[in-house]
């Protein structure tokens, strides 16, 4: 489904002119407009936890790493 102009939706390659359409159908647009742009809003949040997420376990590993040197060093 999408939108082409403000009162006309299209679905499967067929227009609809939403003035025509009843209450449900209507609610239905709009649901379907705030959950694209909910599942916009948890990507964008799911791309910053996963690069905190990369960021923390290089810093892990990092640290591991240069603990590991300084044991081989003190050896």
């Amino acid at each position: 489904m999408t939108e082409q102009e403000t009162n006309i939706i299209t679905i499967d390659g067929k227009e609809y002119k939403t003035e025509d359409m009843n209450t449900e159908q209507k609610y239905s647009i709009v649901q379907i407009k705030h959950l694209q742009n909910k599942a916009n809003s948890l990507r964008f949040e799911l791309d910053q936890v996963l690069k905190a997420q990369n960021s923390f376990t290089n810093d892990l590993i990092t640290s591991i790493q240069g603990e590991k040197d300084v044991e081989i060093k003190a050896s």
